[in-house]
């Protein structure tokens, strides 16, 4: 499974905790920086390959799909990615034919398909929501942590590989 998420400056708020009666302050810088966690979730193993970038293209995607398969070198890869347009465009579909990859695009609008759009979501509630934000690089390096601090087994439950009712079965 082959997913990104998006860290920001500002991080998600889920929760605050105050005294009953008194306003929480919550600081925001008003920065837009932002960086790209670009994911890879084996689901046999629950190996998983980050990459940090600043932005979201083709380009850094064909890098990232590169970087899979110098990973994974030896094994038959299917990579089941959404149809955003990096992974979509004609340059991506290409190269990942010559690296070997077969690729399955998901349906629209259906992220709880993808494992790695779990665990992002997983990582980015405890890892980076209802904290104040030192740098955009710090947060983005506590989820990047996070993931990996995280045993295999771990990484498939908290992506839903492991449940009853994943769909991917074999």
């Amino acid at each position: 499974m082959l997913d990104e998420t998006i860290i920001t400056e500002t991080p998600p708020l889920y929760c605050g905790y105050g005294r009953s009666g008194e306003q929480v302050c919550v600081p925001i810088t008003g920065n837009r920086a932002r960086r790209i966690i670009h994911g890879a979730l084996n689901i046999l193993t629950g190996e998983v390959l980050l990459l940090i970038t600043d932005v979201w293209d083709e380009v850094t995607h064909q890098y990232f799909l590169e970087g899979v398969r110098l990973h994974w070198s030896g094994w038959r890869l299917i990579l089941f990615e959404d149809r955003g347009s990096p992974h979509t465009a004609e340059e991506s579909l290409a190269l990942a034919a010559r690296l070997g990859i077969q690729v399955r695009l998901l349906p629209r609008a259906c992220p709880e398909l993808n494992a790695m759009d779990h665990l992002f979501r997983f990582v980015k509630t405890r890892a980076v929501a209802n904290r104040p934000t030192r740098s955009i690089d710090a947060s983005t390096m506590a989820a990047c942590g996070y993931i990996h601090a995280l045993d295999r087994r771990e990484r498939l439950i908290k992506a839903g590989v492991c449940s009853g009712n994943f769909w991917l079965t074999w």
